[in-house]
Order: C-alpha cells, then sequence, then structure tokens
C-alpha cells in the first residue's frame, strides 16, 4: 500500500491524496511526504493514521520517508507519528492545542465520545445556538463507527479551527465493512456508488428496510452531515469502497433560500466510482464555525426534507385506482 502526503490536501483539492493512493499489496505500507511542506484536511491524517494502526495489529511493515518539511511541526503535534510509531526527523517544540486543534485520537467508547465532545467544544467559537448542531454531527458519525462498522481500529478523528476563515475541519476514518457492505444488509445497492447514494439519503439505514429506520436508527446522520456542510456553505466527503461523493460549495446561499435535496446527486457535486479501495469509511467535513442565520433554517428544512423523502418512498409503489 501507499499513501503520499502532499503539500496541499483539503477536500477542494482531495484528488491529490486520493489519486496517489494504492491500498492493493497489502504486504506493507509506504508513506511519502512532499519534502517542502505538507497542509492537508484532518481527514487525510485519520486515514494515513488509521491504516497505520491496522498494520500495527497484522504485524505489517510500514516506511516513511525521512524527510523534515517546514510543517512537520504540524505533523507531529498532530499525533502522526504517534499513530505511526516512529521517531519524527527531528525534535519539534510541542504548541497549545487548546482551542486551535485535536490531535488524532482514537474512540472506541460512548465514553472517549463523550471525551472527545467536550475537547472539541472549545475549538468551535461558537455560539451555544449553533454548537448543538456540529456537536451532534460528531456523535452520529463516531457512533455508526463504534455500532455498526466492525472496524478493528475503532474511529479515528481530528478536527482543526482556522482562524482566518472561521471554519472547523473534522475528519474520522474506520476500518470497518464500509458502506456497501452496511447498506446491503436491509437494502439493494448495485455497487459502491450506488451505497453512497443511499446511504446520503434521509430515513435509509442498513440495521432495517423500514424506510424511516427504527426509534434507535431514524437514517438520518449522514444526511444532516452534508446538511451541515450545504448550510455553512463548505465541503462535505464521504468515501467508501472504490467510490467518494464531495459535495461542493455553493456561495449563493442566503437566509431563508437554503433548499435541501433527499438526492444527494441532486447537490452540486463530484462523484467517483474508480478511486482506490479504501476498506471501510472516510468522512471530511468542513463547518463554518460562527454559524450563520442560515442555521436558524436549517432544522425546519431537514425535517421537511426527511418528512418527504420517507412519504415518497412509502409511497412509490402505491397508485391511484382510475374509475372510468
Amino acid at each position: 500500500m501507499k499513501i503520499h502526503l502532499p503539500n496541499s490536501a483539503f477536500l477542494g483539492n482531495i484528488e491529490s491524496f486520493i489519486s496517489k493512493a494504492d491500498f492493493a499489496d497489502q504486504s506493507r505500507l509506504d508513506i511519502s511526504v512532499n519534502p517542502k511542506w505538507v497542509s492537508v484536511h484532518p481527514v487525510v491524517l485519520a486515514a494515513t493514521a488509521a491504516l497505520a494502526l491496522e498494520c500495527h495489529e497484522k504485524d505489517v511493515l510500514i516506511s516513511v520517508d525521512d524527510v523534515a518539511p517546514k510543517s512537520l511541526p504540524y505533523l507531529v503535534r498532530m499525533g502522526l507519528y504517534d499513530f505511526l510509531r516512529k521517531d519524527p526527523p527531528q525534535d519539534i517544540q510541542a504548541h497549545e492545542e487548546s482551542g486551535r486543534f485535536i490531535p488524532l485520537r482514537r474512540v472506541a467508547s460512548g465514553n472517549e465520545l463523550t471525551a472527545f465532545i467536550t475537547d472539541m467544544i472549545p475549538l468551535l467559537h461558537a455560539s451555544p445556538k449553533n454548537v448543538d448542531p456540529i456537536k451532534y454531527v460528531v456523535s452520529e458519525l463516531i457512533r455508526n463507527v463504534i455500532e455498526h462498522s466492525g472496524s478493528t481500529v475503532n474511529a479515528i478523528i481530528c478536527a482543526q479551527y482556522f482562524k482566518k476563515t472561521k471554519r472547523i475541519s473534522i475528519g474520522v476514518a474506520d476500518r470497518g465493512v464500509g458502506i456497501t457492505e452496511s447498506i446491503r444488509q436491509s437494502h439493494t445497492a448495485i455497487d459502491d456508488k450506488a451505497a453512497l447514494n443511499l446511504a446520503l439519503r434521509p430515513g435509509i439505514t442498513g440495521t432495517t428496510a423500514r424506510i424511516g429506520g427504527t426509534e434507535y436508527n431514524a437514517g438520518a446522520g449522514l444526511f444532516f452531515t452534508r446538511s451541515i456542510a450545504k448550510a455553512s456553505q463548505n465541503f462535505f466527503l464521504i468515501y467508501s469502497g472504490s467510490a467518494y461523493y464531495k459535495q461542493l460549495t455553493k456561495r449563493s446561499i442566503h437566509s431563508g433560500q437554503l433548499k435541501l435535496f433527499a438526492d444527494p446527486f441532486l447537490d452540486p457535486c463530484t462523484v467517483k466510482s474508480d478511486a482506490p479501495n479504501w476498506q471501510g469509511t472516510l468522512v471530511g467535513i468542513d463547518i463554518a464555525a460562527e454559524g450563520s442565520s442560515i442555521f436558524s433554517h436549517l432544522l425546519d428544512e431537514i425535517r421537511s426534507a426527511y418528512t418527504s423523502e420517507i412519504k415518497r418512498r412509502n409511497n412509490k409503489n402505491y397508485k391511484k385506482p382510475r374509475f372510468k
């Protein structure tokens, strides 16, 4: 397997990371690093850490470029070398993380999830009314991994706050069964792309064929997550198997004009079905930390889109009688 950490790989240009990855040969893991500087989204770090952790569990050799880019302190402080179990090429001075970033962390239980969310709150720099939706997103993403993924490395997560753009970026990775196998437990999905489409729709969950989910799982977590990104005019990425979906930004959204689609492919997006096969699931999201007036409409729009999709799917085979 091969991973390259490029000079830049955020959600907008995540292809610079995905296109150079190779997960086929699982007998070893080779990690190369841009020699000048590296600035990447937390989902890239989470993916690398999750893969490294799995390699350690399987006693697979890991090699890392012995280079010291200007951004080495960032990679070390985010905990990447701890997960690689490698000494960094040079010593660095640690920086205080509170309010700026949360290093890579393995989350395996509800208590560890609660601890992560508690540590994340100062990172949000947001008013209380905007904190709850973001807390819900993180809780849903990690809870799904813990309860349904079967990932031996559990959930790997990290986050960073960008002061200049006032946004928080969050990355979650696992090495579990992936979206397609999970969805196919209760629904029909011909390939990874179709499975992603179903997983991102409201009311669809792999735990039951019942549209609308169960009292324990309503099938709204990923729909809510991509809606949060859309409302704050930021990117959202989900990558599983050989497919990934990237929801693009839409700068024309204004207060009262937010429109949510049940079908994720109706939003401006990039969808690929021939990506290097990632066993498990990667999720990356950017959120405007300060929120905006759009958030006040978000819950109503989510409720409306969710209800409409449930009714549509439950009645799709129903035909009104025709009287002559």
